[in-house]
């Protein structure tokens, strides 16, 4: 038990990967970590859509930094040999909250199991676009998903970052 809470409280996004792969059973074990996460009425309304081949990787990793403004050639993926695309059932309440929770056990177990990870923002906007819908469909998924996240996954390349400080006022107590 102490072992997670320690885990939860060192693991930090990571920006720097080496390039082999990430091993299947370690890819399982953190799949199976994000299909544990809760979900509002317990809907399951997330899809986890695992991207480890280099030209889909390339795609999306183009299409997310135009859509985030950044220079041309930056790599929004920081080399992760892993994308996982989250999305959820735009019919869901509750989609963005349970696609998000996927993402942070996916996170949490990835760390737990050495690797690296980090949560890359502008899901929607890549799957309203056609290479994310064409993506959807490549996966299989029909209906309407809206983009909660990329979760970037590999084994770090160099130390990993220190803990933070965290604000004063991060909580309150009322009793």
């Amino acid at each position: 038990m102490r072992e997670t809470l320690r885990d939860i409280q060192n693991r930090r996004s990571v920006k720097q990967y080496r390039k082999d792969q990430v091993k299947e059973e370690d890819l399982q074990e953190i799949l199976r970590a994000g299909m544990n996460a809760p979900s509002g009425g317990n809907r399951q309304s997330a899809v986890m859509i695992v991207v480890q081949n280099r030209e889909w990787i390339g795609r999306l990793c183009r299409l997310n930094a135009q859509i985030a403004g950044a220079p041309e050639g930056f790599d929004v993926f920081y080399g992760a040999p892993t994308v996982i695309v989250v999305a959820a059932d735009s019919a869901s309440p509750d989609a963005v909250k349970d696609g998000s929770l996927v993402i942070g056990n996916m996170l949490n177990a990835a760390y737990a199991l050495g690797l690296g990870g980090r949560w890359i923002n502008r899901a929607d906007r890549m799957l309203e676009d056609p290479i994310g819908k064409e993506l959807l469909d490549e996966a299989g998924y029909k209906g309407a998903y809206i983009g909660v996240g990329c979760c970037i996954l590999g084994y770090p390349d160099g130390e990993l970052p220190a803990p933070i400080e965290h604000k004063a006022d991060y909580y309150r107590i009322l009793r």
